[in-house]
């Protein structure tokens, strides 16, 4: 990510010898394509509907526009991770989650990945959990271990914090989602004390999403009831 005037934000000087963070962003590559895809066939129909359409056909799928669409960018489009130097923003379908470095109290892949900060527990959509991938990542683990690797000491599912894991040096041995829990984590350890990474978590609606959603569904049943 860049700042507003274009340069490479890097985030705030660390001690010599530490790395230094840019700014994250994560998101599901395969939530954005089947999204896309989505989109662009539901388009295709809906212009199909409008211009050959007979009755109240054209009506009909003019309504049903923000009824599909909507939710479609809510929750393959919308999702996504950004990290800095102060703060975790979270955005999930219909919420978004802030919470400053200090609310953070840990992060964990399980079944899927949360976030635990002031108290409460979100979902992270945009950091998906693949089972088979962390089986492989296992078993690779496993390889390594009895090849005598020294990257194998890493093994397991589990993130531990002492450990960091450095941006741009993926590890075969965790799955994505692990391996991104203990960035975060890391992030979250080094950045806690600032004094500009203070404050609760919020979660805020997304309304933007919400309401056309509903006023679609309103007139959709009006137009089916007409």
């Amino acid at each position: 990510m860049t700042d507003s005037d274009g340069t490479p934000h890097q985030g705030s000087a660390a001690p010599e010898g530490e790395p230094v963070y840019a700014d994250r962003v994560y998101r599901s590559v395969p939530g954005i394509i089947s999204g896309v895809m989505l989109l662009a066939i539901a388009g295709w129909l809906i212009v199909d509907a409008v211009l050959n359409g007979t009755g109240k056909t054209p009506w009909v799928a003019l309504a049903a526009v923000p009824v599909f669409a909507a939710p479609v960018v809510a929750y393959t489009l919308r999702p996504a991770v950004l990290a800095d130097d102060r703060r975790l923003l979270v955005r999930n379908p219909l919420r978004t989650v802030r919470a400053p470095w200090a609310s953070v109290e840990g992060l964990r892949a399980g079944y899927s990945v949360e976030l635990f900060a002031s108290g409460k527990k979100y979902q992270v959509w945009a950091v998906p959990v693949s089972l088979r991938q962390r089986k492989r990542a296992n078993r690779l683990a496993a390889r390594s271990a009895a090849s005598g690797d020294p990257h194998a000491s890493r093994l397991g599912t589990l993130v531990r914090p002492s450990t960091p894991v450095l941006p741009g040096a993926p590890d075969p041995n965790r799955a994505y989602s692990d391996q991104v829990v203990a960035v975060l984590q890391d992030l979250a350890e080094r950045n806690a004390g600032r004094p500009d990474a203070a404050g609760e978590a919020t979660a805020t609606w997304c309304w933007w999403i919400i309401a056309p959603t509903l006023a679609g569904l309103v007139a959709l049943i009006a137009v089916i009831a007409a």
